[in-house]
């Protein structure tokens, strides 16, 4: 299983870094250097040099009389975007979707290996913006999942396994990116308790993991762009939260000069527009400070945080020169698979149709099991969703280096009978079907960044329907086969109640985006060589309708407030088609032994602030314990999950928070203990009067359980 597959991982292209330098160690040596820098030198670190007018898709100035590089800063999230020979790791989601911490680590130093193999010292990832609280949300896929307690682990978590191995993490977009349409104009209007308990509840733990760079989205926020936004980049981020790196556009966020270096902008990217105009530094800074607009002093600020970023991440001690055509890949397809694999979710087995045993005749049907234009890297920055799907479109995709489709990966396994009809045409569908012991039928549905438009969706999902007619297609096999399984190929959820309604359909596989290794994992899965583990990291609903956030024509409000995904659905008392945190096992597990053990006590959380926050913020203050055992008959690894509800004195809070999970693999039998260590930030909400965080007072409620709604053991947390 899992653990025998991690052993495994043992191969690394490059060392890791032994040690980075601390925060003040990497200011001390960026304050030597800058003493003999003139403005120019400085204002060279500061400003990107134009748009491909470098090696890579950001680029300063060097300044060698320090033996400062031009620094290399390139895509993406999920891989090294233009690079000729690297892997196309698997899409945040997806690593998510596994809720294994190990692997997400593993994913993460794989990732900023293959970046330091090609002379990459700033990978411009982890995505903890778009949140995705919009189902509909065309980069959803970049990111993590609409809770910002998971999104907040695992973009830790990536950050500290990139920068382990010497490079430079990018938490990103800063903050309130959460849709395509009209992202370069639209505000975001966040009130102050929404933001901080969701929105900037990542960007604590990113800074608390180290992060060297974050990037500023293109959306205003308050009527203000976010790149020229003293409350956000200065107050909030710098001040409040203790961030010690530096803040980037992202590209061609850039508005002013002067207002956006006086509020707290750091590096301008690209350093133009994408035409080559509007240069708002180099030159035009230079003449501000001359001008007394800006204060040298904010120059030689953002300089200092930009060198000593780079020495922090000994990246002055012989890093590679840049060259994107180096072959990095090294065994890291072996972290594509476990990811794939683990991060899918069974969503339906009826029967107990899967694993696959006795079948000796299948149908696969649907453009969705081949390759495409989409696995074949046809589409410019995947713009198109034509065939196998494995990741979105846009800036953070990558070109795959080679594709298992699912239909190869199952010609190649089974011995017996294999049909296939690639078409999405209902009545090929049916025939192919008919007969058959089980039909396997593909469908999907995409999304992706608003600069390319596919199919009629600008980036944003135009409806939560699968594409190319699947309902039709899934309808159509069904009536032909009365066994049934269908396998979603997504960047988000779909509406699914026209499926789940025929009798036929006997299993439904949630695929997700699995990259390179897409069939090699689902017949992992759907043969049983490995038991389905992963876990919906948001909410399917039944109708569209159920979601109380969507796509906006003008500027945002935020009226959900804090109530997005699950904590909406419970508070409206909705029931999902499938709730967060859902996915179901070829085996049985039980929960039982809650232990409560807590120190916490009431009040501000008031220490001073260093990276992160409060000194005390991330202190740990209980201990929650939780027995599983396996009662089934295979291994497996269940996800368990903790969550908290709020004491009455704590107004406007959703019925259940997640603050805790544990993946535990098991075999047949074994009983294993989960263990959540709740720090002061998970109990804190914040007090916009005092503005600070605050334990309230009262009785919280604990719930450890396999999904949010799917709660085994109670409990609680006195708080005095």
């Amino acid at each position: 299983m899992r653990c025998e597959f991690i052993a495994a991982l043992a191969f690394s292209v490059l060392p890791l870094v032994s040690a980075q330098l601390t925060w003040d160690e990497a200011y001390q040596k960026a304050e030597s250097a800058l003493g003999g820098l003139s403005l120019s030198d400085k204002v060279g670190i500061v400003t990107g040099i134009g748009w491909q007018n470098g090696a890579c898709v950001g680029n300063t100035s060097p300044v060698n009389s320090i033996g400062y590089p031009s620094l290399c800063l390139q895509d993406g999230p999920l891989g090294i975007r233009f690079a000729s020979s690297i892997t196309a790791f698997t899409p945040s989601v997806q690593a998510a979707s596994t809720w294994d911490r190990e692997l997400i680590r593993q994913r993460a130093q794989f990732h900023a290996e293959e970046a330091r193999g090609l002379g990459v010292h700033v990978l411009l990832a982890p995505v903890a913006g778009a949140l995705g609280k919009i189902p509909e949300g065309g980069r959803n896929w970049e990111g993590f999942s609409p809770d910002p307690y998971l999104t907040g682990v695992a973009v830790a978590d990536t950050i500290g396994a990139m920068q382990a191995v010497g490079v430079q993490a990018t938490i990103k977009h800063y903050v309130g990116n959460e849709q395509e349409l009209n992202r370069e104009t639209m505000s975001s209007n966040i009130d102050e308790k929404t933001m901080h308990e969701l929105y900037l509840w990542p960007y604590y733990d990113s800074v608390h993991a180290g992060a060297a760079a974050a990037m500023c989205s293109y959306n205003k926020l308050d009527n203000t762009w976010a790149c020229e936004n003293d409350q956000i980049m200065n107050k909030i981020l710098k001040e409040e939260i203790g961030f010690r790196g530096y803040i980037m556009t992202d590209w061609n966020a850039q508005h002013s000069t002067v207002e956006a270096a006086n509020a707290g902008l750091d590096m301008s990217m690209p350093g133009t527009d994408f035409e080559g105009g509007s240069v708002y530094w180099g030159p035009a800074l230079v003449e501000a400070v001359n001008g007394g607009q800006v204060p040298e002093d904010r120059v030689t600020d953002m300089a200092k945080r930009i060198l000593a970023a780079w020495y922090k991440m000994k990246q002055d001690q012989g890093y590679p020169d840049t060259n994107l055509d180096r072959d990095v890949q090294g065994n890291h397809a072996q972290n594509v698979r476990a990811c794939a694999r683990d991060g899918i979710v069974l969503l339906r087995n009826q029967g107990d149709i899967l694993p696959l045993k006795n079948a000796s005749s299948i149908a696969v049907v649907g453009s969705g099991a081949v390759k495409g234009d989409h696995a074949n890297n046809v589409c410019v920055d995947k713009g198109c969703n034509d065939g196998a799907l494995g990741m979105g479109w846009g800036s953070g995709s990558v070109e795959y280096p080679y594709f298992v489709a699912p239909y190869d990966a199952i010609k190649e396994f089974v011995p017996g009978e294999v049909t296939l009809s690639e078409s999405d045409d209902p009545s090929q569908g049916a025939s192919a079907a008919s007969g058959k012991d089980v039909a396997l039928v593909f469908i999907t549905a995409d999304s992706g960044e608003g600069y390319i438009t596919v199919e009629d969706n600008v980036g944003d999902r135009k409806n939560l329907d699968p594409w190319h007619g699947g309902n039709n297609l899934v309808k159509a096999v069904a009536e032909a086969n009365e066994n049934v399984v269908v396998v979603v190929h997504s960047t988000g959820p779909i509406i699914m109640s026209e499926i789940l309604a025929l009798p036929s359909v006997k299993a439904v596989v949630w695929a997700g985006l699995p990259s390179q290794e897409s069939g090699n994992a689902l017949v992992d899965i759907l043969w049983g060589a490995a038991n389905p583990s992963g876990k919906l990291v948001y909410t399917i609903a039944k109708s569209a309708d159920d979601y109380n956030a969507g796509v906006v024509q003008g500027d945002d409000d935020f009226d959900e407030g804090v109530l997005i995904d699950y904590r909406h659905f419970d508070s409206a008392n909705i029931e999902p088609e499938f709730a967060f945190g859902f996915g179901l096992s070829y085996t049985n597990f039980t929960y039982a032994d809650l232990s409560v053990d807590s120190s916490a006590a009431s009040g501000p959380i008031a220490g001073s602030i260093v990276s992160g926050g409060p000194e005390d913020f991330f202190d740990e203050v209980a201990t929650i314990t939780a027995a599983i055992t396996n009662s089934g008959k295979v291994a497996g690894a269940e996800v368990a999950q903790l969550y908290l509800s709020y004491p009455e004195s704590a107004a406007d809070q959703p019925p259940k928070t997640l603050r805790g999970f544990a993946k535990l693999p098991l075999t047949a039998g074994e009983s294993g203990t989960a263990t959540f260590n709740l720090r002061k930030r998970d109990l804190a909400v914040w007090n916009v009067e005092g503005k600070q965080w605050v334990i309230p007072s009262g009785s919280f409620g604990v719930g450890v359980g396999a999904s949010s709604r799917d709660i085994r053991l109670e409990g609680t947390i006195e708080v005095s």
